[in-house]
């Protein structure tokens, strides 16, 4: 799908708490998106709400001409990366791929498999050994590959380099900018300045459930301009 995702006045209330006002943003295909923000911004419940596992209390998503939200069959095409790696830890790497493949109706075949398991670079990891034995950097890794398996048009991370030794980090970066040369939406959640500054051609930063910056910049953001464009932004 090449359609913008378009956000319009977007609003969640918890239990009378108001963690998002108005959020308006329209995020495009072939495009990486930092989402940034001091802690309780709103940056999660965004991504939950574009994951369609949130639903929001006002406003609409719209991706191309239909409405993201839960039932929706637009979730089939979408690729998520939570805290949560979201497999299971008594399968094998392998066995859990097959699984999701499957799950999407999507060859599950062998090749398919270890293809996946070598782009995010667990292809030498014993066919018998159980995600459960996983450190977590590894895990992140599969996480990534379950959430390739059915060939997403959008892409969601939270917090993606946090399990990731600097090895792995810059392995993430390099699979991100992959992903946008492959024209899929990637939005990401981050508390790392360096690492939106690395991959990122946009930036939304939150503060308080409300946008106070969104741009685009087709070179990206050096490390400095986006520091001092946060500091502006948030007062910290």
């Amino acid at each position: 799908m090449t359609s913008p995702l378009v956000l319009r006045a977007v609003g969640k209330i918890y239990g009378g708490r108001r963690a998002l006002h108005d959020v308006s943003a329209r995020f495009e295909p072939g495009r990486v998106a930092a989402v940034l923000g001091p802690n309780g911004a709103g940056k999660s419940t965004l991504l939950g709400i574009l994951s369609t596992l949130v639903s929001p209390s006002s406003g609409v998503v719209r991706w191309g001409d239909d409405a993201l939200e839960r039932g929706s069959p637009l979730r089939a095409r979408i690729g998520y990366v939570g805290h949560d790696p979201g497999v299971y830890g008594d399968l094998t790497a392998r066995e859990n791929l097959r699984f999701f493949c499957a799950l999407h109706g999507r060859d599950a075949g062998g090749a398919r498999v270890d293809a996946l398991l070598a782009r995010v670079g667990l292809g030498d990891v014993p066919a018998d050994a159980t995600a459960r034995t996983f450190s977590r950097g590894m895990l992140q890794r599969l996480a990534l590959a379950r959430a390739l398996a059915h060939d997403p048009a959008l892409l969601l991370f939270d917090e993606p380099s946090a399990a990731l030794d600097p090895a792995g980090a810059a392995w993430l970066q390099a699979e991100l900018a992959a992903e946008r040369a492959a024209g899929r939406t990637v939005v990401l959640v981050t508390h790392d300045l360096e690492a939106a500054a690395a991959i990122a051609d946009q930036v939304m930063i939150l503060r308080r459930g409300r946008v106070v910056r969104d741009e685009a910049r087709p070179g990206g953001f050096p490390p400095d301009t986006l520091r001092g464009l946060y500091r502006e932004a948030t007062g910290g």
